[in-house]
């Protein structure tokens, strides 16, 4: 996957952040929640999320009105995420103003969700 050539417009995004961004981005960085680290505009393949749990393969993603106008390009990178392993987090932009609790409640349930199988059991300590 390279993805440096996103990595100019990734940083053009951080820098022009939405306000729900900025608002869910402090409550989102230093692992605030569960311990899990953030990215913000991360780029992914050929898309750049919002924001990005790697280690729980997490993505979130805030959504404006023009989302409504895009629900199958959002449909196409969701089902990309999905298929690469990725749970997909979508809010609209006035939960994270309205209900930001109730959001954050969300994302920290799903950053419990573990991701991975459980390893195999170790054969150390069992009878031969």
């Amino acid at each position: 996957m390279k993805t440096h050539f996103l990595t100019p417009y990734a940083r053009k995004l951080r820098r022009a952040s939405t306000k729900a961004e900025r608002k869910l981005w402090q409550a989102l960085r230093n692992r605030q929640i569960e311990g899990c680290k953030f990215r913000r505009q991360q780029p992914i393949d050929s898309y750049i999320v919002d924001f990005v749990c790697f280690d729980n393969k997490l993505v979130i993603e805030l959504d404006g009105g023009q989302h409504a106008a895009n629900r199958v390009e959002d449909q196409v990178r969701d089902r990309f995420f999905n298929l690469n392993g990725f749970k997909v987090l979508r809010f609209w932009n006035n939960e994270v103003f309205e209900n930001l609790e109730g959001v954050l409640a969300v994302i920290r349930r799903a950053c419990l969700d573990d991701p991975s199988p459980s390893p195999s059991p170790s054969r150390q300590g069992r009878g031969a």
